[in-house]
């Protein structure tokens, strides 16, 4: 834990990011969320309020561009993925120096790799997964469902010193948050839970509990075709383990891929299942199950 002040960017002030900034500032941090004209001035003008059975009530003042203009100390991406190719035009290469470190929150496997492509030596990556359950309900206004919020930091290429400091914001601020090794082992970890939950709660339109009860074959194949492709890419899964933890779920549970498919948004499709299966293609896994799931969901429009 530190009491340092940081300055923290927030590119995507949503359901995560709106609750990562609302935390940070309200720890002390200076928190600059980046977003378009609308609710940058909403978020400028009534700050970012918070409801959640962990954190309480509150509402932190943040600052507000529509684009990045100075360095920072950390730059959080937490845009969903069909959202990324424009939303880095806020947070530009030119506003970032070798100080910055850009971490990503997003689901799959292949960002990583195209964030350091973009950005090259101008900022280091540093991949995180997020266990949380939060929405954004109006700009400026999040709901905090889950009993928790916890974050998994990581990035082969990037010194641990620098992990340990964002690390100690984040748990200053409230968010449990470990730093490990092994990037590849850390995204295929949420991505391995991910994929069978997101694909088959979106493709059957059902919460997890009837995914898990009605079909029950079909889910346990995906996982196993997940775990499989997990593993041939260095990111030994247990399927068995899976099963488990959805098992423990709420009954109501669905996927954001689902809502966002409910709500007629742009779905993450091919950041998860599309990432899915050409992982599967380079190693060479057989994945029948995934493959017409997806498939599926192309067909109808995703």
């Amino acid at each position: 834990m530190t009491d340092e002040r940081r300055t923290v960017a927030v590119l995507g002030p949503g359901g995560v990011g709106g609750l990562l900034a609302a935390l940070l500032a309200r720890a002390g941090n200076r928190v600059v969320c980046l977003a378009g004209e609308e609710s940058a001035r909403v978020l400028e003008k009534d700050g970012i309020a918070v409801r959640s059975p962990l954190f309480g009530e509150f509402t932190s003042r943040v600052e507000t561009a529509t684009e990045l203009r100075e360095p920072v100390g950390a730059a959080l991406i937490a845009v969903k993925h069909t959202a990324l190719t424009a939303a880095l035009d806020r947070l530009p290469a030119t506003a970032l120096d070798g100080g910055t470190l850009v971490v990503p929150f997003l689901n799959g496997v292949e960002h990583p790799a195209a964030l350091r492509a973009h950005y090259g030596d101008a900022a280091p990556v540093a991949p995180a997964t997020i266990r949380v359950e939060s929405t954004r309900v109006a700009p400026g206004v999040i709901e905090h469902g889950s009993p928790f919020a916890e974050v998994d930091l990581t990035g082969d290429t990037v010194p641990r010193e620098r992990l340990n400091s964002l690390a100690g914001a984040l748990e200053w601020s409230g968010v449990s948050t470990r730093v490990l090794a092994d990037e590849t082992a850390v995204l295929w970890a949420k991505m391995s839970f991910l994929a069978p939950f997101a694909l088959l709660t979106t493709r059957h339109g059902l919460p997890l509990g009837e995914i898990r009860t009605r079909h029950r074959a079909e889910l346990t194949a995906l996982v196993e075709e997940t775990a499989a492709v997990s593993a041939a890419s260095g990111a030994p899964m247990d399927p068995a383990e899976a099963l488990r933890r959805y098992d423990a779920f709420r009954p109501a549970t669905r996927s954001s891929m689902q809502r966002d498919a409910e709500a007629g948004r742009p779905v993450e499709l091919d950041a998860i299942g599309g990432a899915l299966l050409r992982a599967a293609r380079r190693h060479g896994v057989p994945v029948p199950v995934a493959a017409k799931v997806v498939e599926q969901l192309r067909a109808a429009g995703h």
